[in-house]
């Protein structure tokens, strides 16, 4: 009964990672702040922002300059807006923040820099009510889940699907190498291998199920 299960439950986890990225015609009609950071443009935001531009406006997607930045993975423009008062922490429409946008694209140093400008490591983000760690696990981001977990992110974190992010490192991943990475950082962190799912299953049973024997060894030995 797993697999049926898992299949289904993973085409609804599928859209939480669907964020939407500036689209061309979007970025064409950037004016402002939102058109530097898109561009990288540090003079520029430098220069809007001591004339009182608004570091936090929205576009219609509510992303604000900082988010464009991520999406752009460029870092100097977010330090130049972070220097400036941008909030870190914003919110765009899906409920992303910039921690999760650089956890997502596997950006390991934008999403520090992030942090190190405010922004909260363990915020719920997505329309899945998760966190960074979660949608890092779940791609088998090793790095980025490295510096979630050094930066403090909750390990045991439960999504409004019943998920942590050692289940989606599980049943949302490969077994390969990254994942089984994300799944050694997480319990050796100290992250709970019995939480289980909303039907009572817990990582290893699924790690077992799946045939994820190099994942079991490390889920079992912390049982």
């Amino acid at each position: 009964m797993l697999r049926p299960l898992i299949t289904t439950l993973c085409l609804f986890a599928a859209p939480a990672l669907a964020q939407t990225t500036p689209s061309q015609a979007e970025v064409a009609a950037y004016d402002g702040l939102h058109r530097a950071a898109h561009e990288g443009n540090v003079a520029e935001i430098r220069r809007l922002a001591s004339e009182g531009a608004d570091v936090n406006a929205r576009d219609r997607r509510r992303r604000t300059p900082a988010h464009v930045a991520a999406f752009a993975s460029n870092d100097d423009a977010l330090q130049a807006l972070g220097e400036a008062g941008a909030d870190m922490n914003a919110l765009e429409h899906q409920a992303y923040d910039v921690v999760t946008i650089a956890a997502v694209a596997d950006d390991p140093e934008l999403m520090s820099l992030a942090i190190a400008l405010g922004n909260d490591p363990g915020l719920v983000t997505s329309p899945y009510d998760g966190t960074a760690l979660i949608a890092a696990a779940h791609l088998g981001h090793d790095e980025v889940v490295r510096r979630l977990i050094a930066a403090g992110a909750p390990l045991d974190h439960v999504n409004n699907l019943g998920w942590t992010a050692l289940i989606e490192a599980v049943i949302l991943g490969d077994g390969g190498p990254t994942h089984q990475a994300c799944v050694r950082a997480l319990i050796e962190a100290g992250a709970n291998p019995t939480i289980a799912d909303r039907d009572g299953t817990t990582p290893l049973e699924h790690a077992r199920a799946r045939g994820f024997d190099a994942i079991a060894t490390v889920i079992d030995a912390a049982n």
